[in-house]
């Protein structure tokens, strides 16, 4: 299905039907949901326990067009684009499960769609804004002509979004769009606290423990693994079931 945001999402329909409200899973940078959530069986697992699932490439990544300009890819742009998709699925309240940038954008839902988010899982999300660093300029030159960014870090990002080819203008966007709209946690107003699940060795969420914080009666679980093992794990997927079940 295609969005009027134009994004494309995934659905999946239980064949018997729980009574407990849709979710919506949100992917990670670079990735997209096909990768992150369906073929880590995550999907099919919440679609097998009775739930709607809704799994949406966001702007730039998977099947979704690339954003127009770096407006289109801030957080809070990006998270209107998903409160869209669950409008036109018809969902009033739902639970989200986000994994790194998915987590990020996940973060902003309650204040995005209010008194609709019941219960959250957020995987992989680090405590600090992770493209804030980004020269920007040198990025969208790499992209563009191949230039070497000066910058150690900047570079390591131009080629990770050069990896992507054709898509590659689309995520440098992205980057500037999330640089423009840096993660900085404040209040949670879902109607549980979320539950944040990380690596053992994931150096992305060290400094974890301050957002929990932030939160009364937030969970924070480690399981096995570093950023990218943790998503396809066996303990990240018994989280989120045992987690939205409740």
């Amino acid at each position: 299905m295609q969005s009027r945001t134009g994004l494309t999402v995934r659905t999946f329909t239980p064949g018997s039907p729980s009574g407990k409200p849709p979710v919506l899973l949100v992917h990670g940078f670079g990735s997209d949901g096909g990768r992150d959530w369906v073929d880590t069986g995550i999907a099919a697992a919440l679609a097998d326990a009775g739930r709607t699932v809704l799994v949406p490439d966001l702007r730039g990544h998977g099947q979704s067009p690339a954003p127009a300009g770096a407006a289109e890819a801030g957080a809070d742009a990006q998270a209107r684009d998903l409160v869209t998709v669950l409008d036109e699925s018809g969902a009033g309240e739902f639970d989200v499960v986000g994994y790194s940038l998915g987590a990020r954008l996940a973060w902003e839902l309650p204040a995005a769609a209010p008194g609709r988010v019941r219960r959250a899982v957020l995987g992989g999300l680090s405590p600090a804004e992770p493209f804030e660093a980004v020269d920007v300029a040198a990025l969208h030159r790499a992209v563009a002509d191949g230039t070497p960014p000066a910058d150690p870090f900047t570079g390591a990002i131009a080629g990770m979004v050069g990896a992507h080819g054709e898509r590659a203008a689309g995520l440098a966007l992205c980057v500037e769009g999330l640089r423009g709209t840096p993660f900085a946690p404040g209040s949670w107003d879902g109607a549980t606290p979320p539950v944040l699940v990380v690596g053992e060795q994931d150096m992305m969420t060290r400094g974890i423990e301050r957002v929990a914080g932030l939160v009364d009666g937030a969970e924070l679980i480690t399981v096995p693994g570093d950023h990218l093992q943790v998503l396809a794990g066996e303990e990240f997927r018994r989280t989120v079931l045992e987690v939205l079940a409740r």
